[in-house]
Order: C-alpha cells, then sequence, then structure tokens
C-alpha cells in the first residue's frame, strides 16, 4: 500500500511539474523573447532538478530506447506523457527549423505512444498528431 501512495504521488508530482514549466514558458509576457533553445535548456532543468527526468537524455533516444525511458521512470503515467508532448510541442510548432522537426519527431512518437497505452481516444491528441504530421513534411 505504502509503494501505491508513493508511485502515486510521484505521477502527481510529475504531472505538476510539467504544468508549471509550461506555465512558466507560455504564460508569461517575457517568454515569447525566449528561443526555442532557450525554453528547452529552461524545460530541461526544471524537469532534471525536480524530478531527476533528462529532458535532453531523452531527446537524443531512438524511438525504442525512448519509450524504454519513459516507462520505467516513475511518474509518468499517460496523462503525464501527454503534457511532456504538449510541452515539446509549445516550444517546437511555429519554427521551421531542423531541430524542431526533430523534436516534433518526438512529441509524435509521445503522442502515439499514449495512444497505445491510453484506454481513452483523445479528439485534442489526434489533432496536434495530424498538425505534427503536416509540419514534418
Amino acid at each position: 500500500m505504502e509503494q501505491k501512495d508513493y508511485i502515486l504521488r510521484e505521477i502527481e508530482k510529475i504531472g505538476l511539474i510539467l504544468s508549471y514549466i509550461r506555465q512558466k514558458l507560455f504564460g508569461g509576457k517575457e517568454s515569447s523573447s525566449l528561443t526555442i533553445e532557450n525554453k528547452f535548456d529552461t524545460a530541461s532543468t526544471m524537469l532534471f532538478e525536480e524530478s531527476e527526468f533528462n529532458l535532453n537524455k531523452f531527446l537524443s533516444l531512438n524511438t525504442e530506447e525512448s519509450n524504454k525511458y519513459i516507462s520505467d521512470f516513475k511518474g509518468f503515467s499517460s496523462e503525464n506523457i501527454e503534457l511532456l508532448a504538449d510541452l515539446i510541442f509549445d516550444i517546437c510548432i511555429a519554427d521551421t527549423s531542423n531541430e524542431s522537426k526533430k523534436h516534433l519527431e518526438k512529441a509524435l512518437q509521445l503522442y502515439e505512444f499514449c495512444n497505445s497505452k491510453s484506454k481513452t481516444y483523445s479528439l485534442k491528441r489526434e489533432n496536434k498528431i495530424q498538425t505534427i504530421k503536416k509540419q514534418i513534411r
């Protein structure tokens, strides 16, 4: 029972961290002046400091390795995986650089991973998948 409570707290903690990072990067007026690299650095630092999740490492892994990395990481429920995908999506969607396209491919991978893990269909998730596919062509 204690182990279950710990896991539930970790899931909640990761969700709160991801929500806070998105709010910090996109909620204020100063957010528009941040470059994509700065946003990723900020998100990566905050995620690592609060949860020891290494975003830079995660982004560099191939599909199989990144699915394993996120599956093995305590606190990443389907909802939190989707929040991470949303974070990457929000940072990169307005940019057309090759680096952003690579990151959008990772967000696409996360959304598809959510689809395979979640028992709930999400129209919002499907719309983002279609948007990413159009962007990376």
